[in-house]
């Protein structure tokens, strides 16, 4: 699977794959991936495709079919908190009893 470009480490990975003996779209999908919120600058994603070109021709079949793609991220650092669980509802970091 091809791999972006960014970043060399991330700390969020996700990948996903399909396969079809034979797929036939009746229509031009519209596919829009990224990100919401607000991404670090070193988010990346990309993908590959087998016997399925960028833009498929609707009404066409095509066979053999895998795509395969990964979405990968960097957690920015933005100052927050320093404790890990205050801005999620979890429970607070204690120290030692006095």
């Amino acid at each position: 699977m091809a791999r972006p470009d960014r970043p060399r480490r991330a700390d969020v990975e996700i990948e996903a794959g399909a396969t079809a003996e034979e797929v036939t779209f009746h229509g031009r999908p519209s596919v829009v991936p990224g990100f919401t919120g607000d991404p670090d600058p070193e988010s990346a994603h990309g993908g590959d495709r087998r016997n399925l070109p960028e833009r498929v021709e609707p009404g066409t079949t095509y066979h053999d079919v895998r795509v395969d793609y990964r979405i990968a991220g960097r957690v920015a650092e933005d100052g927050g908190t320093e404790d890990p669980g205050a801005d999620r509802g979890g429970p607070a970091e204690r120290g030692p009893a006095d």
